[in-house]
């Protein structure tokens, strides 16, 4: 991709240099040879081009680039300059009539141009390929190492992402395997409906989730289903008040980034009063979604891992919705409430 873009650069470089060229010789009013255009263009084409190309191949990368001897480079260039002058005034010697000598168009007498006055002339020009070459040269490698951090930047962030969602899997599975392992130990019938229902959740985990973006649908189902699987764990069930209000189809969502917030509310909060349920309201159109949760606080169970997946998830939402969202969480003495809008 590199060699490619610097390629282009150069190409339209050229195209434009050429493109100068051959309007100079169509404009010019002097009849020119088919000799004095191969002197003019192609003799000192050849002559430019290298100047151009020994900076912009060799001098640059090794010198600058590499080494890092500025005084080197200035001294090389010096001695480039000094020995495409010599060349260049050989050529115009041997090519006075072409090269020296001009029309003066008030007298439309021949003008012979000083050999001292060329070389200043050559000297100027020499040095206008260097500066080009230099500023085409830097500037590649700008975008070139502009389009590396980018894609460094990219895979650090896909990394990051990667280690918070396989710390919130486990996390995930760890206190459902608790759940299911409390039910087992009180020999509950609800025990093989709880290990299907976690099957199909971890099914969705592991290979729907995989891609970057899922349905809002599919998430929230997702959602109800962990809902169901927290229900097993109570011989009366929980007490959840789950409201779903506006637009749920077309809409993409991060995956797994309400679950933490609905396993915190159980994992935490009194989950079985009928008078104080689980309130989980939430409401989406085609640009917003706005989740929420509320929990009575029950304060035994609570244990020294709290708060990871919370946490893992405000990570993964500066990540994914930079400027994009807004948390709030309202820790009270008696009810613990997040609340959280997402552009979608």
């Amino acid at each position: 991709m590199e060699n490619k873009g610097s390629f282009i650069v150069n190409v339209l470089f050229w195209l434009f240099i050429t493109t100068l060229c051959t309007l100079a010789v169509l404009y010019s009013k002097t009849p020119l040879s088919g000799y004095h255009l191969l002197v003019t263009f192609g003799y000192y084409g050849v002559i430019n081009v290298s100047i151009f190309y020994i900076n912009y191949t060799l001098l640059i990368p090794q010198l600058i680039k590499i080494r890092k001897q500025y005084w080197m480079y200035i001294l090389s260039i010096t001695i480039l300059i000094a020995l495409m002058c010599v060349v260049k005034t050989a050529i115009a010697t041997l090519n006075s009539d072409i090269i020296l000598t001009y029309t003066n168009e008030a007298t439309n007498k021949k003008v012979y141009e000083s050999v001292p006055s060329y070389i200043v002339k050559t000297i100027f020009m020499s040095g206008f390929f260097v500066v080009i070459s230099c500023l085409l040269k830097f500037a590649v490698d700008w975008f070139a190492n502009e389009r590396v951090n980018r894609h460094l930047e990219t895979e650090k962030k896909d990394m990051e992402l990667q280690f918070l969602k396989s710390q919130l899997n486990p996390h995930f599975l760890f206190n459902s395997l608790n759940n299911i392992y409390s039910l087992a130990y009180q020999k509950s019938d609800k025990t093989a409906d709880a290990v299907l229902k976690l099957s199909e959740i971890m099914r969705y985990m592991i290979y729907e989730s995989n891609d970057g973006w899922v349905s809002l649908n599919k998430e929230i189902e997702y959602l109800q289903s962990y809902i169901e699987l927290q229900k097993l764990r109570f011989k009366d069930g929980a007490a959840v008040d789950f409201t779903l209000n506006g637009e749920i189809d077309g809409q993409k969502i991060v995956p797994l980034i309400l679950i933490s917030f609905v396993e915190n509310a159980f994992k935490h909060g009194v989950a079985n009063d009928p008078a104080d349920p689980i309130k989980i309201n939430i409401i989406a159109n085609k640009k917003i979604l706005h989740f929420s949760i509320t929990n009575k606080k029950h304060n035994h169970n609570k244990d020294e891992m709290g708060g990871v997946g919370l946490s893992n998830v405000e990570r993964r939402l500066q990540l994914l919705y930079p400027g994009r969202y807004k948390l709030n969480i309202v820790n009270s003495t008696t009810h613990y409430t997040s609340e959280l809008m997402l552009d979608i």
